[in-house]
């Protein structure tokens, strides 16, 4: 098809806004679906995308549009996940086009990754439709969000769309303004082949499948290809295009998104912002591709069995291969025995590669307490990354360690600015901006509970990201009455007074207690890891110390005291020193028992530390 009469364009929005149902709208209204087909939510394929109601990879596909001017137009929708660890995925479908539809909820306004989407499509230069969805709901304010959307991007009235993604309400409107506001792909068919890899899945039959945006020349089904950042060659399958099925094409010309099927058995192969060309006269200049997505959140996943160790080294393997972004190395714990210790985007996608190992996998897994990422300052100059508090180096081998910290926007009705503000100060965060979003208004809200005269802040701050990934986004939330949205970047590292806390049962350290924190947290954290260990491991027949220390400086200490054996059972009366022989005696092989005896920590006692870790 002639370029000009391609549109390449996503939908963007805060969770739960109306994406994946305005993608259903639209493609019902194209006809690109028939109503036996349809379905809610029809390109969230996955199982657990549907029960939790949220996308969670980008899905594309093509859509044929009769304008009413009289032009049939290709339309090429990429619908992107909302939550906040996936945006990396928005941030890939972004680069392939050439506009996208904002998507704001008429109830709620502009929440925090409204804003941060925003930025992102401004930042790729991307001309952007905004919407009003939910406009049928009973407690729809649409005149305060266009107020909103003025206020904070600069759209006019005119410029913003009123639309009901439920029962198609200005849906038709909106792909007209599609066709005409969103500019054509700039696509040179004369050149060498140039094709953008945005996404890569694997299939059991064709290999890996690349989900492509071509830019310059035509990719066949029928010549040999190169992957330009791994210089790996081989012959196409297939090539093809999704509606929203794959369906096979003879070729995909410069401006088109589609697939190339590979053949290739590893998506390492294929990485995600590289360049396909063709193998004999193709391009030397790669096109400008992604950064690479570095894990944020690491966590230990073991077999609750230990013979299912290899099941879950081939398990974490397949789902590799349709999830790039997830990393993994082999690790040994002393208590849960041989497993994997894996990085992950962000607490969500930690939650979602769990369920999916344990429903698609059948795997029963133990998970340890997330923690983040450090790098260490080395005495001769080096950095070195650590992902475990065990990896920590000796004391006095280093000049300091940086944690990561988090650009994070809260977006919240002014009534709780305070709570918010005493949140952040807990969580030893700092304030760096606050806005207000809209003026206040005599209208009240009807239905919402809150009132609309309660103006909304914004509220950027800088967060430990230690601090952030266990209870945070639940605090804000539950501070707020859940009306608080979050958001939040990673901001780079700063150098904090960090310590290794190690907890010593028996005297010997037990390294998957150990925890990195600050230094003003050590203390009542090691109380309350002693305090629970004394509960949990099982009485011996000698005293047991446990001690929680931050190098040789033991902060706190719980003992548990000693099974005894009522030895004097049998003496009735008689010479007293009779009876502490026999004591002496008990008491001589206690202290031996002490020496040679070793403490078995339960599996359960591991588990629940972790479990209040978590909490």
């Amino acid at each position: 098809m002639d370029p000009a009469f391609i549109r390449n364009y996503c939908i963007i929005a805060h969770i739960d806004h109306g994406k994946s149902t305005l993608a259903d709208r639209m493609l019902e209204i194209t006809g690109t679906v028939s109503a036996r087909e349809m379905q809610e939510q029809l390109l969230d394929s996955m199982d657990l995308e549907r029960e939790r109601g949220i996308t969670i990879k980008a899905q594309a596909v093509r859509m044929g549009y009769s304008h009413p001017g009289g032009s049939t137009y290709e339309l090429n929708l990429i619908d992107t996940p909302g939550h906040v660890d996936f945006s990396y995925e928005v941030s890939r479908s972004l680069a392939a086009c050439e506009g996208a539809v904002l998507v704001v909820d008429a109830t709620q306004g502009i929440q925090a990754q409204t804003l941060a989407n925003v930025y992102l499509a401004i930042e790729h230069d991307l001309t952007i439709i905004p919407v009003v969805n939910k406009i049928d709901l009973p407690a729809a304010e649409p005149e305060r969000v266009i107020a909103e959307l003025g206020t904070a991007f600069g759209y006019t009235p005119d410029e913003v769309l009123l639309v009901s993604a439920k029962n198609g309400t200005g849906v038709a409107e909106l792909l007209e303004a599609i066709v005409e506001r969103i500019p054509a792909p700039e696509a040179h068919r004369d050149r060498p082949l140039r094709a953008l890899v945005f996404d890569s899945k694997y299939d059991s039959y064709k290999g890996v499948l690349a989900y492509v945006r071509v830019a310059d020349g035509i990719v066949r089904g029928t010549e040999r290809i190169r992957m330009m950042a791994t210089d790996t060659q081989t012959d196409v399958l297939e090539v093809g295009v999704f509606k929203p099925a794959m369906v096979r094409v003879p070729s995909l010309e410069a401006g088109e998104v589609g697939y190339v099927a590979t053949g290739l058995k590893s998506v390492g192969e294929v990485r995600v912002g590289d360049t396909i060309t063709t193998a004999r006269n193709g391009s030397s200049e790669p096109l400008p591709g992604y950064g690479g997505q570095k894990p944020m959140v690491f966590a230990g996943l073991y077999p609750a069995e230990g013979t299912e160790f290899h099941d879950l080294r081939e398990a974490l393997e397949r789902l590799q291969m349709n999830d790039a972004s997830l990393v993994y190395e082999p690790e040994n714990s002393q208590a849960l025995g041989p497993g994997f210790r894996c990085g992950f985007l962000g607490l969500l996608h930690m939650e979602i590669v769990q369920e999916r190992l344990e429903r698609e996998y059948d795997m029963d897994l133990v998970v340890t307490a997330p923690s983040v990422g450090y790098r260490v300052l080395m005495n001769d100059g080096t950095v070195r990354d650590i992902s475990r508090p065990t990896d920590l180096p000796e004391g006095g081998t280093y000049d300091a360690i940086e944690e990561p910290w988090l650009d994070v926007t809260i977006l919240t009705p002014s009534r709780f600015v305070g709570a918010m503000m005493e949140l952040v100060n807990s969580r030893r965060g700092t304030f760096k901006r606050t806005e207000y979003l809209e003026a206040a208004s005599a209208k009240p809200a009807s239905g919402e509970g809150m009132p609309s005269s309660d103006p909304r802040v914004v509220l950027d701050v800088a967060l430990p990201m230690a601090e952030v990934i266990v209870d945070f986004y639940d605090q804000v939330k539950t501070r707020s009455r859940g009306y608080a949205s979050l958001d939040y970047s990673f901001g780079g590292y700063q150098v904090a007074p960090l310590v290794r806390l190690d907890i010593l049962v028996n005297s010997v350290p037990v390294d998957e207690l150990s925890l990195i924190m600050h230094r003003d947290r050590a203390q009542s954290q090691g109380r309350a890891l002693v305090d629970q260990l004394r509960r949990l491991i099982p009485r011996h027949l000698f005293d047991v110390p446990i001690q929680a220390a931050i190098g040789s400086r033991v902060i706190a200490r719980e003992t548990i005291k000693a099974l005894r054996k009522n030895v004097l059972a049998k003496c009735y009366g008689g010479d007293i020193t009779r009876k502490r022989k026999l004591l002496e005696k008990q008491a001589e092989g206690k202290k031996r028992m002490k020496r040679i005896g070793s403490v078995e920590v339960p599996q359960e006692a591991f588990l629940a530390v972790l479990r209040m870790g978590k909490s």
